[in-house]
């Protein structure tokens, strides 16, 4: 059997069924519902630490002492809910792609449910150094904001079927017609909803029993803890990234195959990254969102801007050179699309060696520099995927310059690695045009000599 029937026959039907299955999307869709909010909290968080010599004087002096608390508060609410929202969303996509639930009151349980999974309890310790006490009747805000994605992750999708398990047995109380709509769905909420509450209550009293003592304890112990192994560690980021490009030589969406699986581990990093800087503190982590988006795909996946480049500068190919143009405008704010399908990279011999073997060794390359403080880390700074090189690799590390100098070198590293597959494919292109312009010479040829 041949690589490519091998492929046809295997690995695209899975890797389909994995791109469309309802879950995978649903997580994927509900965690994107916090990244507006927390691009809105990082223009805040940038204008409370603009690294200008002076700036926090000149503001100081201005607005009071107290001036980048203040300017942190849509950081802070915009971040450390990242759990509620993921919840709520989560659910509602899930709902909406069955279509017989109702997306607003399947949305609405899962928040429920999973507020009712956080101890509502914590240990405050006084200003004057007494002993901790543990305060009662309230919620930690790291359990609601990343450190509880997990739990919002599981919770979520879990309502959602006990709660069509329930609808589809019929198991509502209907109204008559006359029943304003919005009363006659939250009644039609109702069983299902107290199924869903006594099923998470039952859980929640198994695991108080248990040696994890609460459900974000077990979560994050059995399912959290081997995923940050996975998606914050250098092996795993290569494998990520190799499996991304293989699936879009493909054909196939990578990051949304395989990103979803880790992109929770990522928006953790992230925030504990975001908390440490806050609090000029060691920042922890290398790889998070922004490690991906920011140097390791510099023209969208496959780090194709690189290829952009060389497609405008140096073709002979008119194919290739109008490609480049088109493009051109894509890259430079990291979107791929036009280059995968273009060229295409697609089932593409060619390209496919480059296409995975770059963002490999931008990996290797990009968390080495970090590793060893040449590089500073990502700050938590939540920038846009589309944000373009150098001015992105400057402000994701808090304004340190190191950040867009690495994308300069990963960029060199790009355009070496693609130029000579570049080359090779644009001589191909090349005797192919002039291979059709050849017929159409020469009839002309032979009229004019006929004269």
């Amino acid at each position: 059997m041949s690589r490519t029937s091998f492929i046809e026959r295997y690995v695209m039907p899975a890797a389909l069924k994995i791109g469309g299955q309802k879950h995978v999307l649903s997580v994927r869709d509900g965690i994107i519902l916090n990244m507006p909010f927390m691009l809105i909290g990082s223009f805040f968080l940038i204008f409370a630490y603009l690294p200008i010599p002076g700036y926090g004087e000149l503001m100081a002096s201005v607005f009071g002492d107290a001036w980048r608390d203040k300017m942190l508060y849509p950081v802070k609410a915009t971040y450390d809910i990242m759990a509620l929202l993921s919840a709520f969303g989560i659910a509602y996509r899930l709902a909406e792609k069955y279509r017989t639930l109702d997306p607003l009151s399947a949305g609405a349980m899962s928040l429920v449910a999973f507020v009712m999974t956080i101890p509502q309890v914590t240990l405050f310790t006084p200003a004057d150094g007494s002993a901790a006490q543990l305060v009662k009747g309230v919620l930690p805000v790291g359990m609601i904001g990343s450190q509880g994605l997990f739990v919002a992750i599981v919770i979520s999708l879990l309502s959602t079927e006990i709660y069509r398990l329930v609808a589809s047995r019929n198991l509502v109380i209907r109204m008559p017609d006359g029943v304003p709509p919005a009363v006659a769905k939250s009644f039609l909420a109702l069983i299902p909803g107290f199924c869903v509450l006594a099923v998470v209550l039952a859980l929640r009293l198994i695991v108080e029993a248990s040696p994890f003592g609460d459900i974000n304890s077990m979560i994050t112990t059995l399912i959290g803890i081997p995923m940050s192994h996975v998606g914050g560690s250098l092996p795993g980021m290569i494998i990520s990234v190799i499996l991304i490009g293989i699936l879009w030589t493909l054909g196939l969406h990578g990051d949304t195959i395989v990103l979803v699986f880790i992109r929770p581990v990522w928006l953790s990093n992230m925030s504990e990254n975001l908390e440490a800087f806050q609090n000029g503190l060691p920042i922890p982590h290398i790889i998070t969102q922004q490690f991906y988006d920011l140097w390791i795909a510099p023209g969208g996946t496959g780090a194709l801007l690189g290829l952009v480049i060389f497609m405008l500068l140096r073709s002979r190919s008119q194919q290739m050179k109008q490609l480049g143009k088109i493009a051109a405008p894509g890259a430079l704010f990291n979107i791929s699309e036009p280059m995968v399908f273009g060229i295409p990279l697609v089932m593409n011999p060619y390209f496919f060696l480059p296409f995975i073997l770059t963002p490999v060794l931008l990996v290797i390359v990009s968390y080495t520099a970090m590793a060893t403080g040449l590089v500073m880390k990502p700050a938590g700074i939540a920038l846009p995927f589309t944000t373009p090189i150098f001015m992105s690799g400057y402000l994701a590390t808090g304004g340190h310059i190191s950040g867009a100098v690495l994308q300069v070198v990963n960029l060199a590293i790009s355009l070496v690695i693609y130029y000579p597959f570049f080359r090779v494919w644009d001589r191909l292109k090349a005797k192919e045009e002039q291979a059709s312009a050849q017929p159409e010479a020469s009839p002309t040829l032979s009229a004019a000599e006929r004269i």
